[in-house]
């Protein structure tokens, strides 16, 4: 099957984009290209709604660049949507009909419905939050949308934007004026009392966009943050407050210098910070989180849903991401199911015998971390682990928060104690004392799981562990692997890592493999 490519054009209040995807035979979406121009149409509308023939012309510039491009890419299927300010436009069918004269492009409005829809659909069938409320703030309007379960619940869209909010509150002052922040703030406010279902709602806001992206960016730099990439990043509101401080306590001059912050944003910057601190303490929010699927994922994800007899799940996205990503990197699926059954059947006998105590979250992390066991063989094969520790950890996974994808990252790439405490070194304080030995020990089972397929055949057919009451014996522990076939690559391999497995036994091992076919 030949890889699909998908263009999408944005034409949005702020900015113009180009985003061209490429859909593979598994469904996985990759971006191939993402241009964009600061058009900032909303600011050729007149009093009375109208565009200008300047940003009609800004307008078709730009798409007349951006479709030259997509013919080069092999564009299958084009989707050419247009937001806030061509909606807002008294005469936006004119100006449809100019682009399509000049650009063969039939341009699509989207209403306010609609750009609230994507942008949250996005979020909904890429993150794994239950309940939320979305923001998509862009140049001229600012879409919210309540879902609960998963299901959109309410949602509505507001008539203004970073671009509107700097011309109405900002003009001819500078960026970081106290009382025009003061002024807008009251004013941003007085907006959201309108919505009855909003008050204390009490659940995680989701950020959408380019502004959203941009604020958590100039967190994560603050910080030093370890790992790469912002969707399913999270900040507290103190973090956001402190983030927005930052930038309303520096000149505008020197913002162009602020790790994280784009150029194209920092006189925008403060319009979009404000509207995200007033609406987190309006509805009593629990975290503020950054989503970097937004709506140009969301037209395409429900594309896809809607041409591949919906390929894209709401309410088990894990588990489509692990086998998403298995088969990009071609582990193999018959290896990775037996590390599945055989970490689990140790797991259970560990548990049994009241030697470890797993609860379900992990217990899940430990199928998916065995079905990328040591994906990074894909890249090199001396240097596995660490690979797979770097591409796991630093991928966007769609439905795992951050430190899920650095529990999968330790528990996929485990190889020995050492370099579980070098990778776990630059998040030593994400995870508590406690649980960084259970991680430990995750990891040293599914190593010894791979040890006892080493061949990946499957030869192995059922294991028992008995703890010997002899004093006289060695060893406290007798493992007995049940096998059908050839096992002299997994007795080497087991006797050679039951390091792994006396780690989490507290103690030694011994361990007898017999026969199916002498029981």
């Amino acid at each position: 099957m030949v890889n699909q490519r998908i263009g999408l054009i944005d034409v949005g209040s702020n900015t113009i984009r180009l985003v061209i995807f490429e859909i593979d035979q598994n469904q996985t979406i990759t971006e191939l290209q993402n241009i964009k121009t600061p058009a900032r149409l909303v600011q050729y509308l007149d009093t009375d709604s109208t565009m200008s023939k300047k940003g009609i012309d800004v307008l078709v510039a730009a798409l007349e660049s951006f479709t030259e491009i997509a013919e080069r890419y092999h564009i299958e299927t084009m989707i050419p949507v247009a937001t806030a300010a061509i909606r807002r436009s008294k005469n936006a069918k004119a100006i449809l009909k100019t682009v399509k004269s000049k650009t063969d492009l039939a341009l699509r409005i989207l209403n306010e419905e609609e750009e609230a829809f994507y942008g949250n659909y996005a979020v909904r069938h890429t993150m794994d939050i239950r309940d939320g409320v979305t923001i998509d703030i862009g140049g001229g309007s600012t879409e919210l949308t309540l879902f609960k379960d998963k299901q959109v619940v309410d949602s509505h869209s507001f008539p203004f934007g970073v671009v509107s909010l700097k011309k109405d509150f900002f003009e001819g002052k500078d960026h970081n004026d106290k009382k025009a922040i003061e002024k807008a703030r009251k004013w941003v406010k007085e907006q959201f009392t309108t919505l009855d279902w909003l008050p204390d709602v009490n659940v995680p806001l989701i950020g959408i966009g380019g502004s959203a992206r941009n604020l958590a960016d100039v967190h994560q730099r603050q910080h030093d943050y370890p790992i790469a990439g912002i969707h399913g990043y999270t900040m507290s509101g103190n973090e956001l407050e402190e983030t927005f401080d930052l930038i309303a306590d520096t000149s505008l001059k020197q913002l162009s210098k602020l790790d994280g912050l784009n150029e194209d944003r920092k006189d925008i910057i403060i319009p979009a910070g404000l509207v995200f601190l007033e609406l987190f303490d309006f509805m009593d929010s629990t975290e503020f989180a950054i989503s970097s699927r937004g709506l140009r994922e969301g037209l395409v994800i429900d594309y896809i849903n809607r041409t591949d007899n919906q390929p894209y799940e709401l309410y088990d996205i894990k588990r489509q991401t692990v086998e998403r990503m298995a088969k990009r990197y071609h582990v193999r699926a018959i290896g990775a199911y037996q590390r599945i059954l055989l970490s689990d059947r140790l797991l259970n006998l560990l548990k049994d015998k009241e030697i470890i105590s797993v609860d379900e979250a992990h217990l899940i992390l430990v199928h998916y971390a065995a079905s990328l066991y040591y994906l990074g063989s894909y890249i090199e094969d001396d240097s596995k682990s660490q690979h797979t520790f770097y591409i796991i950890s630093n991928s966007n996974l769609h439905g795992f928060n951050h430190q899920d994808r650095v529990r999968l990252a330790l528990l996929a790439s485990y190889k020995n104690k050492s370099l579980f405490h070098q990778y776990i070194k630059t998040v030593d304080d994400w995870f508590s004392e406690e649980e960084k030995e259970t991680l430990l020990h995750l990891g040293s089972i599914i190593k010894f799981a791979e040890a006892l397929n080493d061949s990946h055949v499957n030869l192995v057919k059922d294991i028992q562990l008995f703890k010997n009451k002899d004093k006289n014996i060695e060893d406290k522990y007798e493992l007995t692997v049940t096998y059908n076939g050839d096992v002299v690559t997994e007795k080497y391999r087991a006797n050679k890592h039951k390091n792994h497995l006396e780690r989490v036994l507290g103690d030694t091992v011994h361990i007898t493999f017999k026969s199916e076919s002498d029981q």
